[in-house]
């Protein structure tokens, strides 16, 4: 069974977030979305939640805030529409989204819980077990965490300039007249959190970079990435083991690539979640 979760933050805003249910299932698996990580740019979340859902464990779409760039949402303190997307997302609402399904899955009484999340969904999954190390999460389960710095090095100086100006006049709730990194409608608020914000800047190519979030999760867990991510500076399989090295964890953890795909798993989603399956299946079996 598939069904829409509507999940409340602290703050009131709606997210929509979507349940495929296994009869009597104990374990469940949240992926926290990353930006623009919906059903229609990233189609793997259905081919994951139909192969756990046939496994008899139950999947969560997490649909955070910018999931989509512009959405319509109900916030529930204050009873009016609002529009969240990734236009104009905080960084420091990440926790409040993962807070949100992590208390659903409490309500639901799982037996295992485990936190994964996708792209910028990775790293708040990171920023969210390194400040909270008392939850419900058993393992982690970490798909193509976002380089930052490889993003933001494709910003020019006068780009750069423009953002900080408007923020400096207290006019960072004004949208760019042009696109962050190419892609990305937003304001300067927006651009300039990541542009400059460390909240979910937390993994790195380089070994020497700040992996202080990473070294305060206390659960095991798993990375996963594309052999053709293009987001690591050229070595995906470096990336992953530069993060994993950080790790209380490191020797537990397993690292999984997909061979001759990219940061969204194009052609290789069933795959991915046959990867997916058999790393939950070990987990469970092994007590974790």
């Amino acid at each position: 069974m598939i069904q829409t979760l509507n999940i409340v933050t602290k703050s009131g805003t709606e997210l929509k977030g979507t349940l495929f249910k296994a009869p009597r299932a104990t374990t469940v698996l949240v992926a926290i979305t990353g930006v623009h990580g919906n059903f229609y740019s990233n189609p793997f979340y259905v081919n994951i939640g139909k192969t756990l859902m046939a496994a008899g464990i139950d999947f969560i779409y997490a649909q955070t805030r910018d999931a989509f760039s512009q959405v319509e949402s109900l916030n529930h303190s204050t009873g009016q529409t609002e529009l969240v997307g990734s236009w104009s997302e905080s960084f420091d609402d990440a926790d409040s989204d993962v807070a949100a399904y992590l208390a659903y899955t409490k309500a639901q009484r799982y037996q295992h819980v485990i936190l994964g999340g996708h792209s910028l969904g990775a790293n708040k999954v990171i920023h969210y077990l390194a400040n909270h190390p008392r939850t419900n999460v058993d393992k982690f389960l970490l798909l193509s965490p976002a380089n930052l710095k490889r993003l933001t090095d494709t910003v020019p100086l006068d780009a750069r300039r423009y953002v900080q100006g408007l923020v400096k006049r207290g006019q960072g709730d004004q949208l760019l007249p042009f696109q962050l990194f190419g892609w990305l409608p937003c304001t300067a608020d927006t651009a300039y959190q990541w542009l400059y914000s460390t909240t979910l800047d937390n993994v790195h190519s380089d070994k020497q970079a700040d992996f202080s979030q990473v070294e305060q999760i206390k659960q095991s867990g798993a990375l996963v990435i594309g052999t053709l991510d293009t987001f690591t500076y050229g070595d995906p399989k470096q990336y992953l083991q530069t993060i994993n090295a950080h790790f209380r964890t490191s020797v537990a953890n397993e690292l999984v690539y997909i061979e001759g795909t990219g940061h969204t798993y194009q052609d290789k989603e069933q795959q991915l979640a046959r990867e997916i399956l058999k790393l939950l299946q070990g987990w469970l079996k092994g007590g974790s």
